[in-house]
């Protein structure tokens, strides 16, 4: 949490309330932590820039707040700078309840919602109105150029705090585009996928333990993710971080494979196993198999959970660097040094925001700590790895997870630093 948020909104009742409920003693951390600079990062602005509404909330002369939705195209609230943002003002109702209410008081909050992926950033900032006849330049950075509703006025807010919430609450809703789009993938599956019988399937797979799917989430277009639970529901075999299981897959032709997928989560005594499947349309068909073949009910026959990548169990700092898929057994990691109190850093990169599992939840949970790189977002960044690399500690352990070229790179790199080989660990499933 950072420290100009709780600067803004701890205030001395909220304080008293805080040492009421027995909450003081936690939050009141975030105010003593060190001075920054308050900037969006790339993570923010990939989220704000999909956004295609928000509310608004301003203050009247009379104290009383005025929350107010905005609305229009995916995007209309642009990003200017790392503190800047701001938005076109379409001619409305012609109250200027919002606007009247700048002119005596420039504070502003806005809460950014996704409901689908139940996440909602909270922005507090200082506005001010721009016209063509003022700053004609500016507005126009703030126009849609397919969107014909009038344009009345800017807005431009500089940002003086942000913050994420918790999703607890937040019930998801979908818009007409998200579910035509989720009920378009899912005539394609069908279409693709041989029709099933109404007898249970028999079990797939010869290993000792039993296990069930009972439940399905897409994570990203392209990645699902599974809960395999005991089929007779016994509990399950611990497991340490970085380990993962061998499924067994049914292919189109009727042969059975296998794939190894790593376990998501940190837990000591797991009441179930949760991996994530990235869909690989160009590869051997595993992937897709499991895609379109598993369902709620399916059973398999499957060994213990093995581990070829651990974690260090001492206190020394860690480097996780992940890969597009290979977020998973690094998820589990940073969860697990998080709870030990063990410092590490986190970089994961993928192709857009929307494509990388787990993105959002990392950064809400892991805000100084977790750092996002998108190749081929609208504003790109590059993970550089001989920077992030020099500036680790000497004890430093490095784990990195995902493509061969990442892992390649990170193994080469590290040499060249005169890094030992035995503190940069990896895993690749090829």
């Amino acid at each position: 949490m950072a420290r100009a948020f709780a600067k803004i909104s701890f205030t001395p009742n909220v304080q008293a309330v805080q040492a009421e409920m027995g909450s003081r003693a936690a939050y009141r951390a975030a105010e003593l932590g060190d001075p920054e600079t308050v900037a969006f990062s790339e993570f923010e602005q990939a989220f704000i820039a999909v956004r295609d509404s928000f509310y608004q909330a301003t203050v009247s002369q009379t104290g009383w707040p005025y929350v107010q939705h905005r609305g229009g195209p995916a995007g209309f609230l642009k990003v200017l700078d790392e503190q800047t943002i701001g938005y076109a003002d379409f001619s409305g109702n012609r109250q200027y309840l919002s606007v009247g209410n700048l002119r005596g008081d420039d504070r502003v909050s806005l809460l950014l919602m996704d409901y689908p992926g139940r996440q909602r950033l909270k922005i507090w900032g200082r506005a001010r109105v721009v016209d063509e006849r003022s700053e004609p330049e500016l507005l126009s950075q703030l126009e849609l150029a397919d969107f014909r509703a009038p344009v009345e006025r800017g807005i431009v807010i500089r940002v003086e705090a942000f913050d994420w919430n918790c999703p607890k609450y937040i019930t998801p809703r979908y818009s007409q585009h998200e579910v035509e789009t989720l009920l378009e993938h899912t005539r394609r599956r069908q279409q693709q996928t041989t029709p099933i019988t109404q007898q249970t399937p028999p079990a797939l797979g010869n290993g000792p333990l039993p296990l069930t799917v009972c439940g399905i989430r897409q994570l990203t277009p392209r990645i699902r993710a599974y809960e395999l639970r005991h089929a007779d529901g016994e509990s399950l075999p611990a497991y340490r971080v970085g380990a993962h299981i061998r499924v067994p897959i049914a292919l189109p032709d009727g042969t059975i494979t296998s794939r190894a997928y790593s376990l998501t989560d940190a837990s000591s005594e797991p009441d179930c196993y949760r991996i994530a499947v990235l869909r690989v349309e160009d590869g051997y068909g595993g992937s897709s198999a499991l895609h379109d073949r598993w369902q709620i009910g399916i059973r398999l026959n499957i060994d213990a959970p093995d581990n070829y990548f651990p974690l260090h169990d001492d206190n020394r700092p860690a480097l996780l660097i992940a890969g597009g898929i290979g977020i998973t057994p690094l998820k589990a990691m940073a969860e697990t040094l998080a709870s030990r109190g063990t410092a590490f850093q986190l970089h994961y990169t993928g192709r857009t925001p929307q494509d990388m599992a787990f993105s959002k939840d990392l950064q809400r949970r892991f805000p100084e700590r977790c750092r996002l790189y998108f190749s081929q977002a609208q504003n790109p960044t590059r993970l550089n790895v001989p920077d992030i690399l020099s500036q680790a500690a000497a004890n430093t352990v490095i784990y990195v997870c995902g493509p061969s070229h990442l892992i390649d790179s990170v193994r080469q790199t590290a040499r060249q630093l005169g890094i030992a080989d035995d503190r940069v660990q990896f895993e690749s499933f090829n």
